[in-house]
């Protein structure tokens, strides 16, 4: 296993430049992904930014550091796999599939923590190739948050690995809990705040140069969009969240978020849930989330 630390991350501007000379790679197949962890061997929570973040995305300062905002501190490192040989695909045209995070401790403001992204699995899909990419957050060796992205890399031919199957395959009638905007510029705020500074997300103009008829909102956004309405007002010790992406959020919406609590699972609370469009007959997102 290679390991590659990162102490002093690019800026954005440069991340995704790296980025971009990257997408010079073609969708081949591939046996395996190389296996390699990035590290960043010392991060502090910031007050400061995690502030920034839960504004943006909605949370209220009682809750703690969010749940997805760990997420935040492992961008560099994807943006560096993306832009390296060992990722042997271009970031554009990756497509976000899934998403699951495992909280196992509660994390503070002040905390100095070891960030690391590994790769992972790789699975067949109808449409490409799926990989994944382990995240983990550590606090004095102590795993204390982990989550898997799975990714979909369009278009290669004769993907491997076991086929891709959803894991929410629960199917309980859901009520409508409440509305919320995606205003205009909420991808241009939120990539601000998280690196992501993805064209597709940032005007509806850079969106029709990747094929896109408007802007759509980051798929991370919308889920922290959703948990900031249905975590409880205080600090989380330990939760569990799977996220499936369905059909893109474009800017400016109005988004609907429906749910049930009527699952029993082996944390305190869960709820599954779905962010929908207005008329709340298609789903932007579908989710799993259990907390104590």
């Amino acid at each position: 296993m290679k390991t590659i630390e990162i102490n002093q991350p690019k800026s954005a501007a440069a991340s995704f430049l790296g980025v971009l000379l990257a997408s010079r790679k073609h969708a081949v197949a591939v046996a395996a992904l190389p296996e390699v962890t990035l590290v960043r061997p010392q991060v502090v929570l910031d007050a400061a930014h995690i502030a920034r973040y839960a504004s943006v995305c909605g949370f209220h300062a009682v809750q703690g550091v969010p749940l997805s905002y760990p997420q935040m501190l492992s961008f560099p490192l994807l943006m560096a796999f993306f832009a390296s040989g060992d990722c042997p695909w271009p970031a554009m045209g990756t497509v976000h599939l899934a998403n699951r995070i495992v909280q196992h401790q509660r994390l503070n403001t002040g905390d100095s923590l070891r960030v690391e992204v590994q790769t992972g699995r790789l699975l067949a899909h109808e449409k490409g190739q799926i990989f994944e990419l382990e995240l983990r957050v550590l606090r004095a060796d102590t795993l204390v948050w982990e989550a898997t992205q799975t990714l979909l890399r369009l278009g290669v031919k004769t993907p491997v690995g076991p086929a891709y199957a959803s894991s929410l395959i629960q199917d309980l009638p859901l009520s409508h809990q409440a509305d919320f905007s995606a205003p205009a510029n909420i991808g241009r705020r939120y990539g601000r705040v998280s690196g992501d500074m993805n064209p597709i997300h940032l005007s509806a103009l850079s969106a029709r140069l990747f094929g896109f008829r408007r802007a759509i909102a980051h798929g991370l956004w919308t889920q922290a969009r959703a948990l900031a309405a249905l975590l409880p007002r205080a600090p989380l010790a330990q939760a569990a969240l799977t996220v499936e992406f369905k059909t893109p959020l474009f800017l400016p919406a109005r988004a609907s978020l429906w749910n049930t609590r009527e699952i029993k699972g082996s944390l305190q609370q869960a709820a599954l849930f779905e962010v929908r469009n207005a008329k709340g007959d298609k789903p932007h997102l579908r989710a799993l989330l259990a907390y104590q």
